[in-house]
């Protein structure tokens, strides 16, 4: 049964596994009741995914529950393989569709378990990695539940046969090119041959170190806590220099699942350790992988997306009626929009500019004024800066408003807003 009582949405390949699970969960009035539907995610990776979507469709009507299906691109820019890759686009189809307090059923079994131990074995991967899945976690707007998990891949086919149940064949699921197929189908038949129940014993390892896991999670957040920032995205370097390296590793990684960001490899805390937390005052390290980029600024840490800054001759005319697109991808804008529009000029910093701030008799360096801001210098490269048609500097995007902008925007009663594009 469900963990709870809400709605189901079952992520439906059209394979064994999950027209299985949602024949299983079809049969209960109970989850019915709760509400049941299906998501088809169609890759297009496949010459037949098409009649993989039809097939699917078959399955929905006869069962009558109800089907979406849903058409990504696989993002080939990620840094990683295309089992990842497209695993990623999957799983950011089912977050944009899970309802509110819905749960995302997924038809991992015993076997798949088994398999991802030894994968993230492999891999060097540490307790919480190689807890392997879990049988539900939060997951976007809900959580995922993965009722199979401890069944055995052959009970699934008893089922299907069973119950008469078609399902699809992926052929790219027979090439050993890919890990996880040379593991199935080199890899774990030997281990049976010696030691038969081989998969029922790595996935009870996987349910052992997922408790473990669970409890240094617990502290983990706890640490975390206590040196967070105002801003979660970032966290201080002496708080992090105070507790033991393993500590460290685990309060960042951590950080990091907490912000949403794509996990960074093993290797990643080595880099961090020696460029990061130890480096000279002045300098600005910082580590890049496909899900972002981890900066050092003064005291702090800084995790953040991978943002492109204003080119450095870039200006435009710009009237306050509409909002400005700007070459990043952020936006500049006064709310309300002004109805007879001004003349402004919009520029990227080249250096050398001052401004007049409130209560002040003379202007000041704006380099000066954002180092007394606190503003990184890589978020200063990003931030666009607001002229009025005689040359003076009134705002550096919303973060500095300079005396004249505050008694000119009084009289029009309007904010300015820069909107920053994930």
């Amino acid at each position: 049964m469900a963990p709870v009582s809400s709605p189901i949405l079952v992520g439906l390949s059209g394979g064994l596994d999950s027209s299985v699970l949602l024949h299983w969960l079809a049969e209960q009035p109970t989850i019915r009741a709760q509400g049941l539907r299906a998501l088809h995610v169609q890759h297009g990776l496949h010459a037949d995914a098409e009649g993989w979507a039809d097939h699917c469709g078959e399955l929905c009507d006869r069962l009558d529950v109800g089907l979406t299906i849903v058409h990504v691109d696989v993002r080939s820019d990620l840094g990683v393989g295309p089992e990842a890759a497209a695993r990623e686009a999957r799983h950011a189809a089912f977050a944009a569709h899970l309802q509110a307090n819905e749960t995302l059923a997924l038809a991992h079994h015993r076997d798949d378990q088994a398999e991802t131990v030894l994968l993230r074995l492999l891999r060097g991967s540490g307790s919480e990695g190689l807890a392997a899945m879990r049988d539900t976690r939060p997951f976007a707007a809900g959580r995922i539940w993965r009722p199979l998990l401890g069944t055995p891949r052959a009970d699934l086919l008893a089922y299907a046969g069973a119950h008469s149940l078609a399902w699809i064949e992926d052929p790219s699921n027979q090439d050993t090119r890919l890990d996880r197929n040379f593991l199935r189908h080199r890899v774990l038949p030997v281990l049976a041959e010696r030691w038969p129940h081989a998969t029922a014993a790595l996935a009870q390892s996987a349910h052992w170190l997922e408790e473990d896991a669970t409890l240094l999670e617990d502290e983990a957040q706890s640490r975390l806590r206590k040196i967070i920032g105002d801003d979660p995205a970032t966290i201080s370097v002496s708080a992090l220099l105070a507790l033991e390296p393993a500590w460290r590793s685990r309060v960042l990684r951590c950080w990091r699942s907490s912000l949403g960001f794509l996990p960074w490899p093993e290797s990643a805390h080595v880099v961090i350790e020696s460029q990061l937390l130890v480096t000279r005052p002045d300098a600005r390290p910082e580590y890049r992988w496909p899900g972002g980029v981890l900066r050092r600024w003064r005291d702090r840490l800084y995790l953040d997306h991978l943002r492109s800054s204003l080119p450095e001759e870039w200006r435009c005319d710009w009237d306050g009626r509409a909002t400005l697109e700007l070459p990043t991808g952020d936006s500049l804008a006064l709310q309300p929009a002004l109805v007879a529009g001004e003349k402004f000029r919009v520029a990227a910093r080249i250096g050398g500019e001052r401004i007049r701030l409130p209560g002040r008799e003379h202007s000041h360096s704006l380099k000066h004024v954002l180092q007394a801001h606190g503003i990184p210098p890589w978020e200063r490269e990003r931030m666009p800066l607001l002229f009025a048609a005689d040359g003076e500097l009134l705002a550096v995007a919303d973060a500095v408003l300079s005396a004249r902008w505050l008694r000119e925007a009084s009289v029009h009663d309007c904010r300015l807003h820069w909107h920053q594009h994930d």
